[in-house]
């Protein structure tokens, strides 16, 4: 149902609100059936590209993230389908027992996403301000501060002489493995982690939405 809302959102072109829920919902629901349901998904995944296609990724629309660096626009949109479809994806390997690392380019851009679209935002840090770097192993890393002026994200790059600054916290694995750390399907053990752990159970718990 995801998929044909952010659908609906991106045919609705700029707007300052989403649109009904009857633009996406008809009210019956997915079907329970198996192959009628597998045929409903496939429709709503073609109902989606097609919007997505025909809308070109610069159209400015709605977005739920207005308060964050990440443009609000149907590529933006297209981007974060891409994630969750991928995390989901996760899922269903792991109920029938056969789960799958995340493709590296799609885990590195679905990092990526995270920190810039769901991480940062200007609402303030309700916590002591800290540094937080993220490794991942092919060799990408970002870092998140965290303060009274909100969650600010920059890629990190090896510095060019000096010692760069220490972070607080720090956790290094897998895109893949980062990924689903951030979205709550493996545990911090699963990464290589240093410092205050703290810090990250603050994160988990907070909802700058409210």
């Amino acid at each position: 149902m995801a998929r044909r809302k952010s659908a609906a959102v991106v045919a609705a072109g700029p707007a300052d609100a989403p649109p009904e829920k009857s633009a996406w919902d008809d009210g019956t629901g997915a079907p329970l059936e198996r192959e009628a349901l597998l045929a409903w998904w496939t429709e709503s995944i073609d109902l989606l590209t097609s919007v997505l296609r025909e809308a070109g990724p610069d159209r400015r629309c709605w977005t739920w993230w207005d308060d964050s660096p990440s443009p609000q626009t149907s590529g933006a949109w297209a981007r974060r389908q891409v994630s969750e479809i991928a995390v989901h994806t996760y899922d269903a390997q792991l109920t029938v027992g056969a789960p799958q690392p995340l493709p590296e380019e799609v885990a590195l851009d679905g990092f990526d996403d995270c920190q810039f679209t769901l991480c940062a935002t200007t609402v303030a840090w309700p916590h002591a301000p800290a540094v937080v770097d993220y490794h991942a192993v092919e060799g990408r890393s970002w870092r998140l501060r965290l303060s009274r002026d909100g969650a600010q994200v920059a890629r990190l790059t090896p510095a060019a002489g000096g010692d760069p600054e220490t972070a607080d916290v720090s956790a290094r694995g897998t895109a893949s493995d980062l990924v689903l750390f951030f979205y709550g399907r493996i545990p911090l053990d699963s990464l290589q982690f240093a410092g205050d752990r703290r810090i990250f159970d603050q994160l988990a718990d907070w909802d700058p939405s409210v």
